[in-house]
C-alpha cells in the first residue's frame, strides 16, 4: 500500500492583500497528477487545509473541486483532519456526502474514540490499513479546568490528556489490527507542535498550548504506530531524527521567512516494512525579502529581474523617504515577471522594542516575543517576568478558546 501524507495547505492564504489562488490551484493540480503517476492509494491530509475558519466560497470551490478529481484516480481513500485554523464545523459539514467518495473528514475530536478510528479496505473488502485520525486537540478536548490549579498544573494535566487521548485511539486501531490474520499498517496523523521541532522565523506556527509543555514529547504517541503523519509546522522534518514520524510541511512558501526553503509531501509505501520518500514540490510561490539600503535593495532586485522567474518582493528599506523609493521600485519592475508587495521601514516601532540588530524587525516576532520586549523595555523584575509571560499564554489560548467556541463545536 502507499500513501501521501500532505498538510497545511492553508488555502485562501494572502500576502499583503495579494490572493493567492492561482498558486493554490496549480499546486493541486500538481496532487492529482502525482497521486496517478506515483499510483498513490490513499492520501492523508493532516490539519489547516484553510487558512481561515471563514474561506471565500471561491476557495471551498478549489477544496470540493480537488475531491472530487481525486476521487475519480487511482487513489482510493483520502483521511482529512481538522488544524487550529480550521472550522471545525465547515470541515465537518459535508461529511457524510464525501463518504461517497471514499472520504473520511474529523474535523474535531470526537466524544468516542473510536470514531477516530479509520478502517481502510481495498477492492475485494480486505482490511488494509487502520488510520487514527487525531485532529488538532484543543484544550477543552483533553483537560477539565478545576478550581486553584497553576499554570504548571494545567500544563501538565495538558499534555497527560493528549498522551491519553492518542493511547485511547491507538489502542481501538490496534484491536481491529489484530483482528485480521494479515498484516496492516497502522497509520496515525495529528497536528501539534512536538519537541525539537524546528520552524521559520515569523513562521507564524503559534503556540497551540499554554506554558512551556507547548511542545509534545514523542513518548506521548504510541510504539504499535508504523507511521506518523503530522502538521502544524511548515518546515519538512522527521520527529527526533525518526523517518517514519513525520512533519510533510506546508506545499507552499506561506509567507517571507520561508526564503528558499525546499516544500515537499511525503510518500510511504507499505511492503515487508515501511519506506519513506519525500516528494519535492515545485515552487509554485516564490517569496523574497530583500533588506538594506538604496543601493542594496536595487542590486538584489535587478539579480531577480535578471533570473526572468516569478517572484512576490518585499523590501525592509532603511533609508528615508520610503514612499518616493517604493514609487521607483515599482517602476523598475514594470514588465517584469517581479510582484512588487510592499516596502516598509519601522523604525520607530524597531527603537522602542529594541530591534534593529541583524535586520529584525517587529514582524519577525512572535506575540510572546513582542510581550517579553516590553517587559524588557518596562524594567519589569526578572522574578516576576516568568509568571506573566505564563499568564500571558494563558490569555493567548483562552483568545483561541473563544474563536472556537463562536465557530462552534
Amino acid at each position: 500500500m502507499k500513501i501521501l501524507h500532505t498538510s497545511d495547505w492553508h488555502l485562501g492564504r494572502t500576502l499583503y492583500g495579494r490572493k493567492c489562488h492561482h498558486e493554490f490551484a496549480s499546486f493541486l493540480d500538481w496532487l492529482v497528477t502525482e497521486t496517478s503517476r506515483r499510483k498513490i492509494d490513499c492520501l492523508l491530509i493532516a490539519g489547516d487545509v484553510f487558512d481561515s475558519t471563514t474561506p471565500a466560497n471561491t476557495v471551498q470551490s478549489l477544496y470540493y473541486s480537488f475531491l472530487h478529481r481525486i476521487s475519480g484516480s487511482c487513489c482510493r481513500h483520502v483521511v482529512i483532519t481538522g488544524g487550529n485554523h480550521d472550522s471545525p464545523s465547515l470541515l465537518n459539514a459535508p461529511r457524510e456526502l464525501l463518504k461517497h467518495l471514499n472520504v473520511t473528514v474529523i474535523g474535531s475530536a470526537t466524544e468516542a474514540p473510536e470514531d477516530e478510528v479509520v478502517a481502510l479496505y481495498d477492492p475485494e473488502g480486505r482490511l488494509e490499513a487502520v488510520v487514527c485520525a487525531v485532529p488538532y486537540l484543543r484544550d477543552r478536548d483533553v483537560r477539565r479546568s478545576e478550581a486553584g490549579e497553576s499554570i504548571d498544573d494545567k500544563a501538565r494535566k495538558l499534555m497527560e490528556g493528549i498522551a491519553e487521548h492518542y493511547r485511547t485511539v491507538c489502542d481501538r486501531a490496534l484491536r481491529l489490527k489484530q483482528s485480521v490474520s494479515h498484516e496492516v499498517p497502522l497509520i496515525a496523523m495529528g497536528h501539534l507542535f512536538t519537541a525539537g521541532g524546528t520552524i521559520a522565523d515569523n513562521d507564524e506556527v503559534r503556540d497551540l498550548y499554554i506554558g512551556t509543555l507547548a511542545h509534545v514529547h514523542s513518548s506521548a504517541f504510541p510504539s504499535s504506530i508504523d507511521y506518523l503523519a503530522l502538521g502544524h509546522l511548515h518546515i519538512p522534518q522527521p520527529v527526533n531524527g525518526e523517518e517514519t514520524r513525520r512533519y510533510s510541511g506546508s506545499p507552499l512558501q506561506l509567507g517571507f521567512s520561508h526564503n528558499g526553503g525546499e516544500k515537499s509531501v511525503v510518500v510511504a509505501t507499505f511492503e515487508d516494512g515501511v519506506a519513506v520518500e519525500t516528494l519535492p514540490v515545485p515552487p509554485f510561490l516564490r517569496l523574497r525579502s530583500l533588506r538594506g539600503d538604496h543601493e542594496t535593495i536595487n542590486g538584489h532586485l535587478q539579480q531577480l529581474i535578471e533570473d526572468d522567474l516569478p517572484f512576490l518582493v518585499e523590501a525592509h528599506y532603511n533609508g528615508p523617504d520610503v514612499r518616493t523609493f517604493y514609487e521607483e521600485l515599482q517602476e523598475k519592475v514594470q514588465g517584469t515577471k517581479i510582484e512588487l508587495l510592499r516596502v516598509v521601514n519601522q523604525g520607530l516601532a524597531e527603537q522602542s522594542l529594541h530591534l534593529g540588530d541583524e535586520g529584525e524587525t517587529l514582524e519577525d516576532l512572535s506575540a510572546v516575543e513582542v510581550f517579553r520586549r516590553c517587559l524588557e523595555s518596562h524594567d519589569i523584575a526578572d522574578e516576576e517576568r516568568d509568571e506573566l509571560e505564563q499568564c500571558f499564554r494563558q490569555v493567548l489560548q483562552e483568545i483561541a478558546e473563544e474563536d472556537f467556541r463562536e465557530d462552534g463545536p
